[in-house]
This record gives structure tokens, C-alpha cells and sequence, in this order.
């Protein structure tokens, strides 16, 4: 028997192929795009019979992440989801305002396989991947739940999402879609622990979205020890492949340093990222723009990291800027909720595993 079609992973085309399988018009699937990504299932549209309905439930599926847990901050708004998937997993998504509008954390993977040492996603490794209609669906359901207009997407919750490259891939194109989520690539942020040929791939697709790499250290010794990545491509190398992402989509690539005090926040440290940066980066016929996004480690029981004191950060952030490196410390929000990805899900699991 043909496995059904998730109606959410499929683009306007897939849809006209699959209504005209069914003997249907071919415009009905403009219909059907339009209001599955304003968050109605078939079933809910008053503009499509029963007849082509019931056609449609024969061959497709449609799935809405459900809300297990929703955290809503008394700090500042900021919303953090545990979404349940249609096989009972369970991925975080987190609903975040910023002056310019409201942007959604989402997650690419159930767990990661990267195994970066201060990461709580990661704790227990990766389950699988997301399909494009599960990413898709963390946006329309985190709108349709909190009533926001969201206007920004983050890919930098549960998974590496290079490590789901075509599915993250179709999820940007269906985003974009003018008469679907309508999200224009230039507000969407996806962040790499540093898979070198997907960012080459990427950068061969010329979307103009912002990438961020995960950088957290400057020397291959450091970084391996805090990222199992960096054994497979250390440094020079994920710098090389920035260099090229940047020299083909002229986009500017933001390098996110998470502070672990007594880790990688020493100046001394401070001072071979910005060395490591501009040489690596910048040559006398090409400046590349260089921003590092300093992020105070989350602390996590399993990891005992901790984070830096506040002194450390503006040293270390004063040394990047004496340098020529711009860099900004992210401002922590919903820290009444532990906002960061990973820790709903790891209580989740931990709790579901006492009631077994």
C-alpha cells in the first residue's frame, strides 16, 4: 500500500499533481495551500465537497503539532512550546518579541546526533527528522495558538539543521510562499554546528537567508573537546566554507560564541577568536563583515557547565571590538520559563521515563 502524503510538506505543484490524481481541478490546490497554512485542516474548509474530502483522506494526512506544554513568560511575553508530533514525539518551539516583531525559535531534528557537550537537545542523541510539514507546522501552530503575526523564523531549536539539509531545504521555500506563512527569506536565521559541504550546498541554492555558524571556540583543540563536530571539519576548514558561503551569496554570516566560564572565556581566548576571524576572513581584496552573537552558556544539570560572570562577558566583548569584530550579547529571554531548546523536552522525557 502507497504511504499517504503529508499535505504540509507538499508545495503548490506536488498539489496539482495530487488533485489531478484525484480527478480534481487543478486550481483547487491554490484553494488548499492557501488555508492548510492558515491553519485550517481539510476537513475545516468550507470550500472544498465532501466528495473531494473524502478523496483527499484516502491519499493524504494532515498533522498539526499539538500543544503537550506551553510556558508563557511574566518577564516579557516570551512563549515556550512543547509541540507533540503525530508519533507522540515531542520538539520545543519558542515565540520570542523583539521591537522589529515577533519571531519563532523552531526545531529541525527530535535530537541531535552532534553531540555539543553544553547542549541539552542533544542529551540522548537523534531520534529522526522533521519533515518540511513538521517544521512548517511549529509556525502555523505556535500563530494559531498565541495570536501572533509572526514575521520571523530562527532554526536554531532541537536538531542541526543541515544535518535534515532537503526537508530544512523545502521548509524555507514553503515558508516564502506569498499565499502560504509569507515569511521572506531575509527574516529567517538558520544556525550550523558546522557540516562544511551542506554549507557549500547551501550557499549553491543562493537563498538569501542570514547563517550562523556555531562557533564557541577558536582553536581546534577547545572546540573539539566541546563539539565532536569540529574533529570532522576544525576550523580552518568551517572558516574556508564561510569565506565561500559569503564570496556567493554576499549575505553576512553571524558567528554565535555561547560563554562557558573557565571554558572559553578567558581574553586570551577573546583574543585568538578575533585573530583566528580576521585571518581567516579578511584578505586585502575582500573584507568580510564579521559579527560574533556572545550567548552566556545555559546551564544544564547534566553538563555542569557555568555560566560567565558578567565581567568576563564585557571583557571578552571589549577585546573582540578592540579588534575589529563587532559583537553583541544576546539578551536572554524568558529566563522565568528556561527559554533556551532542549530542557522542556528533557523533563518530558525524564518524567515519562519515571511513570514506565
Amino acid at each position: 500500500m502507497e504511504e499517504k502524503k503529508e499535505l504540509l510538506s507538499l508545495d503548490k505543484g506536488e498539489l496539482e499533481a495530487l488533485f489531478a490524481e484525484l480527478g480534481e481541478p487543478r486550481y483547487r490546490a491554490a484553494q488548499l495551500f492557501l488555508q492548510l497554512h492558515r491553519g485550517l485542516s481539510p476537513e475545516e474548509m468550507t470550500n472544498i465537497g465532501k466528495a473531494t474530502k473524502a478523496k483527499l483522506s484516502q491519499v493524504s494526512t494532515y498533522h498539526l503539532p499539538l500543544v503537550r506544554q506551553k510556558l508563557v513568560s511574566a518577564l516579557d511575553g516570551t512563549i515556550k512550546y512543547l509541540f507533540e508530533l503525530s508519533d507522540g514525539h515531542c520538539v520545543e518551539s519558542v515565540v520570542m518579541h523583539y521591537e522589529h516583531g515577533t519571531t519563532i525559535c523552531i526545531s529541525s531534528q527530535v535530537g541531535c546526533l552532534m553531540g555539543c557537550k553544553f547542549c541539552a537537545s542533544t542529551i540522548g542523541g537523534k531520534v529522526r527528522n522533521l519533515t518540511a510539514g513538521e517544521l512548517v507546522g511549529q509556525v502555523i501552530a505556535a500563530a494559531k495558538d498565541s495570536g501572533e503575526r509572526i514575521g520571523g523564523i530562527v532554526m536554531m531549536g532541537i536538531g542541526e539543521p543541515l544535518d535534515n539539509f532537503d526537508n530544512v531545504v523545502k521548509f524555507l521555500r514553503l515558508v516564502n510562499e506569498e499565499s502560504g506563512v509569507a515569511i521572506g527569506y531575509r527574516h529567517i536565521s538558520l544556525s550550523t554546528c558546522g557540516i562544511v559541504p551542506k554549507i557549500d550546498e547551501l550557499a549553491s541554492l543562493a537563498l538569501p537567508i542570514t547563517l550562523s555558524i556555531s562557533l564557541h571556540a577558536a582553536d581546534d583543540e577547545t572546540r573539539s573537546a566541546i563539539m565532536p563536530i569540529n574533529r570532522r571539519y576544525p576550523v580552518a576548514e568551517l572558516l574556508d566554507a564561510c569565506r565561500r558561503y559569503y564570496g556567493k551569496t554576499g549575505r553576512r554570516i553571524s558567528f554565535e560564541y555561547t560563554l562557558i566560564s573557565g571554558k572559553n572565556d578567558m581574553p586570551e581566548a577573546a583574543k585568538r577568536l578575533a585573530l583566528v576571524l580576521n585571518r581567516r576572513l579578511r584578505t586585502r581584496t575582500e573584507t568580510m563583515p564579521i559579527h560574533v552573537n556572545l550567548i552566556p552558556v545555559n546551564e544544564v544539570e547534566e553538563t555542569g557547565f557555568k555560566r560567565s560572570d558578567k565581567g568576563a562577558i564585557r571583557r571578552f566583548a571589549a577585546i573582540l571590538e578592540e579588534n575589529g569584530i563587532r559583537a553583541t550579547v544576546r539578551r536572554r529571554l524568558g529566563p522565568d520559563i528556561n527559554a533556551s531548546c532542549g530542557q522542556l523536552r528533557r523533563a518530558e522525557l525524564k518524567r515519562e521515563s519515571k511513570e514506565q
